[in-house]
């Protein structure tokens, strides 16, 4: 599940959670999240479920990765994203262009920097990053750190699967995306996924809300109209973006239909949670599946409660 912090990050790895992920945003640094995981947890892994690629060199997420390895050896992975064509050029001001490529050269010179060893030049050359460092200092030696791509359309599945050693599908995923796109071109690598969640079995309906607005919110970027014409939802989606661009939050979640609502969240009751969850069986990610609290206009308090709410379906997972 993302973090929720270490008092109830404890409580969900004793419960039986095999992972934590931590995301990236203006106001949260991934590694940052991550020292705190591996200080609060035993055997879970830890890894960021995504850190933008090109907000860090490979160098500097390199270095993160082998630090907060010595602390949990043999349990992390490193999750990247291209992020959004709009936060890399106007938020990180580096070239939003060819995010397919670059992240493929990203995952390769990251490797390098994690694969050397003592004594070994650091080489990398591509078109976007020439690197050849000679780190005379004896603090290298190979690590195994599992590098997965956030991959939602077709040509960044096919990139993960070429250079990563798996994905991490986007919560807006439905059964059929899974299967129909994810998953015929995702190769044999790791499959990790998130699911929206939301449960609270005393006020179901602000539970759902959040995850009404949560998918509204994430339906507002373009680089998902693929996925929304392959579902045939180009009309709501063009009234939730309009009523953000007029920052009409309940219109946002207003036009996100029952039918998106069922077929991407698990929200409601515990019970209504967990029928959700049997009806995509098949259509999940095959190595870990995340509960993912809605974060969208949902206070920290209320994303806990939503972390703790969901330690109720693990059974129905692992079961």
């Amino acid at each position: 599940m993302p973090w929720p912090g270490a008092a109830a990050g404890v409580e969900a790895e004793q419960a039986g959670t095999a992972a934590f992920v931590t995301g990236e945003f203006a106001d949260h640094d991934p590694y940052v999240s991550m020292a705190s995981m591996v200080a609060s947890t035993s055997h879970a892994k830890c890894g960021p479920g995504i850190a933008y690629a090109f907000s860090r060199t490979p160098f500097a997420h390199a270095t993160a990765l082998r630090q907060l390895s010595r602390q949990a050896p043999g349990r992390l992975f490193a999750g990247l994203g291209s992020g959004a064509f709009r936060i890399n050029r106007d938020w990180l001001s580096v070239p939003p262009d060819r995010p397919v490529a670059r992240i493929g050269e990203t995952v390769q010179a990251l490797r390098a920097f994690l694969h050397a060893e003592n004594g070994e030049r650091v080489v990398f050359k591509g078109e976007f990053y020439d690197i050849d460092a000679k780190i005379q200092a004896p603090i290298l030696g190979k690590l195994d750190i599992p590098i997965i791509l956030g991959a939602f359309n077709k040509r960044m599945i096919q990139e993960a699967a070429r250079v990563a050693d798996g994905i991490i599908g986007h919560g807006l995923f439905t059964s059929r995306w899974w299967n129909d796109v994810v998953r015929p071109n995702s190769g044999d690598g790791l499959e990790y996924g998130w699911v929206i969640t939301a449960i609270n079995d005393d006020d179901p309906d602000r539970a759902i809300l959040d995850a009404r607005r949560m998918v509204g919110f994430y339906l507002t970027v373009k680089t998902y109209d693929p996925y929304i014409d392959f579902h045939g939802w180009q009309e709501p989606v063009e009234r939730i973006r309009a009523a953000f661009a007029k920052g009409d939050m309940d219109g946002v979640a207003t036009n996100v239909t029952d039918e998106m609502l069922e077929s991407i969240t698990l929200c409601g009751t515990t019970e209504r949670a967990r029928q959700l969850l049997a009806a995509r069986a098949g259509g999940l990610p095959r190595d870990i599946a995340f509960f993912s609290s809605p974060s969208f206009l949902v206070g920290r308090k209320r994303v806990e409660s939503y972390a703790r709410a969901s330690l109720g379906l693990i059974g129905d997972v692992t079961s």
